[in-house]
């Protein structure tokens, strides 16, 4: 008994549990007031400060009991988180911005930028340091990101979104590892990469991470590289569409739906993928929408794959075995367990129409998974970038992360056109 307990108190078991609370949260939040807490857009009003107050609260306990789950230090933890939330939230409040929010911008990426300049223009004193946990908070922003992937994406995005979605995370993935390869760039982080630029930007990228148990450093690295040439991918893709996509085809709702197809598949983020397809049309900005969301929906399906495959090289040979039923289990992480779990939890209480807006295009219960996601990242972040030196990210191999990822955009943009332009320009139309 006392095994079996010493093997769930670890990190990833832990946050699993902790979780838990969250996702209870986010599963009531349609009877909750206001929906329950969101990350504030000033701090003018009542309800923003108790927002501020309720997430402070929420993170703190969950900090709290993990460490004393884990028998880390407690001394010092309340101050020391005081100020990495007190930054996070700083982080927040700047991407909410409104000609931030315009460029494209997360909250993650102002997380780093602001960890970094703590860490880079400052001492970093003890006390400071017990909150610092940059792991733990990425695994229950994990976790949480689960509630937020539903089934019935699935059946929206309809056949031809899910098929290019699989051939071209395929095919670009293993491109991008590939080249990292080539690159010189450590496996574990161009999984992470190939992630990002493969699925769906800073989610699949934190979640490789966490699978591949990937250099916080050089994730931090990796998601400021996407969060970066995102902000150009926003005017160059429909620039290029309206360009390109007329020479394939005449028809306007063809080209509206290729166009569509193909700004959903190359731009990394959700928000992004909104903005650039916008601008091109109102009836690309649809079939966007639904390829980004089938694409997000298999970060869990690459995420199990990459465990699979760092199993089978447990026996620490550099070859590749085949793994048993066992070593799988140990190897695989938990929390992704946990990002999996959530997932059908939440899927089966939509489709049985357990939430009160069950018919809702967007439902409350999710948001509010998304809101706890984000926030727990961009905690995260600040912690990672309050751990990371500047030298360490303009060094040789980090530079070899941008080439990488730069080669493999690349990729992606003609890959995908292709895929797109079959698809949506040939096979349907074929098909009436």
């Amino acid at each position: 008994m006392k095994n079996f307990l010493k093997k769930l108190l670890v990190e990833d078991w832990v946050v699993t549990f902790l979780s838990i609370p969250l996702l209870i949260i986010a599963g009531c939040a349609s009877v909750l007031p206001h929906g329950g807490p969101k990350i504030p857009s000033d701090l003018v009003s009542y309800d923003s400060w108790a927002n501020i107050g309720v997430l402070f609260l929420i993170a703190l306990v969950l900090l709290y009991f993990g460490n004393r789950l884990l028998s880390r230090p407690l001394k010092g933890l309340f101050w020391s988180f005081v100020v990495v939330f007190a930054v996070s939230m700083l982080a927040q409040l700047v991407a909410k911005i409104p000609i931030v929010k315009q460029f494209g911008f997360e909250a993650v990426f102002f997380s780093v930028i602001f960890g970094l300049i703590i860490r880079n223009c400052f001492h970093i004193p003890e006390w400071l340091k017990p909150a610092i946990q940059g792991e733990f908070f990425i695994k229950i922003g994990v976790v949480c990101l689960g509630a937020t992937i539903l089934f019935r994406d699935f059946l929206a995005a309809g056949s031809l979104a899910l098929v290019q979605g699989c051939i071209v995370i395929a095919g670009v993935w293993f491109f991008a590892y590939w080249l990292s390869k080539k690159m010189g760039v450590d496996e574990r982080s161009g999984m992470t990469l190939s992630s990002g630029v493969s699925i769906c930007g800073v989610s699949a990228c934190i979640t490789a991470a966490g699978v591949t148990n990937a250099d916080g450093k050089k994730l931090s690295y990796i998601v400021s590289v996407v969060l970066i040439i995102v902000v150009p991918m926003i005017y160059l893709m429909p620039f290029l569409a309206k360009f390109i996509v007329p020479l394939v085809t005449d028809d306007p709702a063809v080209v509206n739906e290729i166009a569509g197809a193909w700004i959903g598949g190359t731009v990394d983020t959700t928000s992004g993928v909104g903005a650039a397809s916008a601008i091109f049309s109102d009836e690309a900005n649809k079939i966007a929408m639904i390829v980004k969301a089938t694409q997000n929906v298999l970060i869990g399906v690459v995420a199990f794959f990459i465990a699979l495959y760092l199993s089978s090289k447990s026996a620490g040979d550099g070859k590749l075995h085949r793994p048993s039923l066992r070593i799988v289990w140990e190897k695989f992480p938990k929390f992704v367990l946990g990002f999996v779990l959530a997932s059908l939890a939440f899927s089966l209480l939509q489709q049985y129409e357990i939430f009160p807006d069950f018919a809702a295009k967007k439902l409350s219960e999710t948001a509010m998974a998304k809101t706890f996601s984000g926030f727990f990242f961009s905690l995260a972040f600040v912690c990672i970038g309050m751990d990371t030196r500047l030298k360490d990210i303009v060094s040789k191999e980090n530079r070899n992360i941008l080439y990488t990822f730069l080669g493999a955009q690349t990729f992606n943009i003609i890959l995908t056109f292709f895929v797109a332009w079959l698809l949506f320009g040939v096979v349907k139309p074929m098909l009436g």
